[in-house]
This record gives structure tokens, sequence and C-alpha cells, in this order.
């Protein structure tokens, strides 16, 4: 039987509680609160009304049928950044201190599609304790048997054209994730090395939010709106294939890129360096300085900041983040970034290029 990955401080490594020190200093230094402010709560009243306002203007057909496909677009977007900003502070519990609001506001999740009780687990277990260790970050699998993104893989010659068509197959994301993933994740057996064996409720909540979400989305749709069938699908495809390239765009450019390491343990093996550490060498900012970048993504641009600190809501990651790069510099650890999203973009799209050659090929560029 495989024993669980362990992480060894064999270097006694004082990066992460000097950080996490400096982190506490800044905080208390300034009087304000580690979770939502007063610029978080009203991020979230914007991006809840603009969700409700679109949905209606879509269902009750104020405008026309070309103007409705643009706002289906729209609507798609919204729901990615709805994800990335509320309900990922809401689900690490850094939105706020109080665990009801937190919950209410993780719900939000299951409407727009994902279940909250598989995303606490493939997401907040186990991507945020094993980040880019192949066989156990189960976010390595970006599309199995069609994006290679580890040399030990099996290289098929398609492989070659990956850094072209992986951006068309992102735009699928969100209809796998909502159709497709969320069933096999809670249906096989484990999930990494997290075994599974789910409280009874959690199966009604899995059909129960799905079909609010599945109502929401196609009977509604179908029942009220004056559309054809072929219409009808044409904005869903549409929604949702925007939604999907950008949740495809904004994770992959986190940990996806040229620059992080994926470490490759043998069974029984473990890491060996602290876990602050080995989140520094498989995480990647994007774009950190952009007040736009950090809006639309929910301080997902400042990945390192989350990863170290989860239960710090996204808005203070921009602030911190300086500190967290001069802390890492200090203790010879990388600070991984890419100054703007376009660049970050071009370095994704190289590392798939560079993955998609075969094993030797990949080594000798």
């Amino acid at each position: 039987m495989q024993s669980p990955l362990k992480f060894i401080d064999s270097n006694n490594s004082s990066f992460f509680l000097t950080v996490r020190n400096r982190v506490d200093h800044y905080f208390e230094k300034n009087g304000i609160s580690r979770r939502a402010n007063f610029q978080m709560v009203a991020k979230t009243v914007i991006y809840i009304t603009l969700f409700i306002s679109l949905y209606l203007l879509i269902i009750l057909q104020v405008f026309p049928l070309f103007l409705l496909l643009v706002l289906a677009i729209c609507l798609g977007m919204t729901m990615a950044f709805i994800g990335f900003n509320i309900c990922h502070d809401a689900l690490h519990g850094s939105y706020s201190s109080k665990p009801w609001v937190n919950k209410s506001l993780g719900l939000l999740f299951n409407i727009i599609g994902a279940n909250v009780y598989i995303w606490n687990i493939t997401h907040n277990k186990i991507h945020h304790t094993y980040t880019n260790i192949i066989g156990h970050d189960g976010d390595l699998e970006v599309a199995p048997g069609m994006v290679r993104v580890s040399p030990i893989e099996r290289h098929k010659p398609i492989y070659r054209y990956q850094h072209i068509y992986a951006f068309f197959l992102y735009a699928l994301a969100s209809m796998s994730w909502f159709f497709r993933k969320d069933y096999l994740k809670f249906f096989q057996k484990k999930i990494g090395q997290h075994e599974n064996n789910h409280p009874t409720i959690e199966y009604f909540n899995l059909f129960f939010y799905k079909f609010i979400y599945y109502t929401l989305f196609i009977i509604l749709p179908l029942v009220f709106m004056d559309i054809t069938w072929w219409q009808y699908l044409i904005g869903f495809f549409a929604l949702n294939f925007a939604e999907g390239l950008v949740l495809g765009l904004v994770f992959q450019l986190a940990h996806l890129v040229e620059q992080t390491s994926f470490p490759q343990p043998e069974e029984n093996e473990n890491i060996e360096e602290a876990w602050a550490q080995h989140q520094m060498r498989t995480t990647a900012n994007f774009a950190r300085k952009s007040k736009l970048a950090t809006f639309l993504c929910g301080g997902l641009n400042c990945q390192v900041e989350h990863h170290l600190f989860p239960k710090i809501c996204h808005i203070h990651y921009p602030a911190i983040s300086d500190i967290v790069k001069q802390t890492a510099l200090e203790h010879d650890l990388p600070y991984y970034e890419n100054k703007t999203f376009i660049s970050a973009l071009k370095s994704h799209a190289n590392f798939l290029k560079r993955m998609g050659r075969p094993q030797n090929e990949s080594l000798s560029h």
C-alpha cells in the first residue's frame, strides 16, 4: 500500500515562519482584518448583481437575439469571475470570520454548476497540499490523453500541436466540469491519496444542486424563451465556451508555465523540503500589480500568496506580495511571476510546446 506523501524539512528552513511573522505584522501594524473589507463586499455585490441582471435580461428576452448572444457570453464570463472572486475565498474560509457567511457564499458555487464538496477535496485538500506533484495533484489532469503536462507521460504524435489545440479544449472546461468531472470524482474510489467515503447527505446535495443548475440553464430557457432548440444550443454553448476559456486560462497560468517545477517522487518517497518551499517552486504569479487582473481573477493572479496564505482574503494579496517576494529572495527561494497576462499566456504556450515534444527532445531544449 502506498504511504501518504510527506514533506520533510531536511534543511530546517525558516522561510515560512519568517514570512508568516512579517505578514502578521503587516495586518497588526495597519489595524486591518485578514478577511473581506468594504472593497471586497462591494465587489461581491457588483458580481452578484451583474449575474442576476444578465440572466434576467436573457431569460426575459429584453433584447434582440444577437444581443442576447453577447449577453450569454458576458454571463459565462461573469460566472467564472464569481467563482474566482467570491466562491473561492468563501470555500477557503477567507471571506469572513463567520462560518455561516463563508458557507452561504460558497453555495453560489453549486448554483453556477460546480460541486462544493468535491471542490473542497480536490482543490483545498489535495491541490493545495500536493501542488504540481505528478500522480497526486488532480489539477494536472488538464485533459487526460489529450494534453501532456509531464515528461513521464507516454508521448503521442498529436501532442506536438497541443500548444495550439489546448486552448480550444479549455473552452470545454465548464461543460466537462459540470456534466462529467464532478460525477466522475464523486463516484471513484480515490481522489489522489484521498479515500472517498462520502456522507449520505452529499449524495443528495450532488444531484439536488446539479438539478438546480440544469433547471436554471437548460429547462427554464427552453420553457420560457421564444427560441428554437438550435438557437438555444448556440447560446448555451457560447455561455459555456466563454466560461470554460476563462476558467481554463486563469487556472493554468498559475502552475503550468515555464518556470514552475513538477516533482516526481517514487512510491513511498517523500519531498525533501518544507511544504512552503515546495509551493514557491511550483507556483507562479501573473500581472500581480494590475488592479484589473486582481478585480477579475479574484487574486488568482497572486497565486504564490494564495498558496502560502489561503485563509487571507484575496483583496489583500497585492499588498502583501512585496513582503513575500522579499522574504523569498532572502531565503534563496524563487519567486516566479510573469509581469503581464500576455507574458503568462506566452509562457504557458511555451510550456505546452515543450511538453508536446518527446522526452529526449524536451530535455534537449
